[in-house]
């Protein structure tokens, strides 16, 4: 019974994030406009042209546009009052672009415009890419193989962008070289305090002590920053990646803060509360950190639990940006003012995970 309680739960769950709706009024825009730029600028491009918004996400609008010959995906930056550095859908659509001729599973690009006077934002047109998108990271629907077949392809791809040659795409400035760690505790400290709605204890705590302790950077490689099963198109057949999704984040960085990423699933998220892992399918901890080190030529990774303190800490601020959207008026989920709650209880494990990393009691 609890079994099927759970999967009726993941069904409700992807069917709420999953497809696409008329497009709400706040986040319409001129499609008359629109048409005009895509027979200018896309190659066989033909209306006539439906737009549907995609259900789901907080941040980039994702629109689905439909021809009589294909579909489209348009992400455009919100409108409204936006952070510094926030919604670069500039730069999602430069490494997207660098990526898919080498083969790593992206959609393929078909344009960007950056003259806001075509539907009130910048955006970008790329393929819509059909296959699935898993919400719930236990897989409850699947059997222990498929399960286990779909999170090695996951760990494999997520080596396959560490191990690509940034340099040799033409992405050597996409990002800042060395220091990663210490720019972006940097980033979203600036990000948590201009969208800051209370005073939170821990997060204080976490300002002050994560810059000080900062782990030595010794790889650079291309970086996703939000790396999840939901954010990738998985084959509608075969346990494989066909498309990942959703590159807002993306720079040159330390690739440990990726993986690591990648591992709060297991330390605290949707399959940490699985008992037996082998059971289901899934590979443990060590089997995934030995995975990847094998695809990555790495002797081991350290400083996991530095690296889950931060990575909840920037979780928090991730989400707190959210709640200032709401605060500003400029939100693009209805569910977006439940996360306020979410911002402490992140908060506190983040400073529980700095403790074991050696901070102050």
């Amino acid at each position: 019974m609890a079994e099927t309680t759970e999967l009726a739960a993941e069904r409700a769950r992807e069917q709420a994030n999953t497809g696409t709706d008329a497009v709400p009024e706040a986040q319409r825009f001129d499609e008359a406009s629109l048409d005009r730029w895509m027979k200018a600028n896309v190659a066989g491009y033909a209306g006539p042209l439906e737009v549907r918004k995609f259900k789901g996400g907080q941040s980039n609008p994702t629109y689905q546009l439909i021809t009589p010959a294909r579909k489209y995906v348009l992400r455009r930056k919100p409108p409204g009052k936006l952070l510094p550095s926030a919604h670069a859908v500039d730069r999602e659509y430069r490494v997207i672009t660098a990526l898919y001729p080498t083969g790593f599973p992206v959609a393929k690009t078909y344009g960007l415009c950056t003259d806001d006077a075509v539907v009130g934002t910048w955006f970008y047109i790329m393929d819509n890419v059909e296959g699935r998108i898993l919400w719930d990271q236990s897989l409850p629907q699947y059997d222990p193989a498929e399960r286990n077949g779909i999170f090695r392809a996951k760990i494999k791809t997520l080596a396959d962008l560490h191990n690509t040659d940034y340099v040799k795409i033409g992405l050597e400035d996409f990002g800042k070289p060395g220091n990663y760690m210490g720019r972006q505790v940097d980033r979203w400290t600036k990000q948590y305090k201009a969208s800051e709605t209370e005073h939170i204890p821990e997060m204080e705590k976490l300002i002050e002590w994560l810059p000080k302790t900062l782990p030595a950077q010794e790889r650079t490689s291309i970086v996703h920053g939000d790396y999840r099963l939901d954010n990738m198109v998985i084959h509608p057949t075969e346990a494989r990646v066909i498309a990942v999704l959703d590159w807002e984040l993306s720079t040159l960085g330390e690739p440990l803060a990726d993986f690591t990423y990648m591992l709060m699933n297991w330390v605290n998220g949707a399959i940490s509360h699985i008992p037996d892992l082998k059971a289901h399918g899934i590979p443990t901890l060590e089997e995934t950190v030995e995975l990847y080190c094998e695809l990555t030529g790495r002797s081991g990774v350290p400083d996991l639990n530095w690296y889950y303190a931060y990575n909840t800490f920037r979780l928090a601020g991730i989400l707190q940006g959210i709640v200032g959207r709401v605060r500003d008026g400029t939100a693009n989920s209805p569910h977006a003012a439940q996360q306020a709650d979410r911002v402490i209880g992140l908060a506190q494990a983040s400073w529980r995970f700095a403790q074991k990393a050696g901070a102050p009691a």
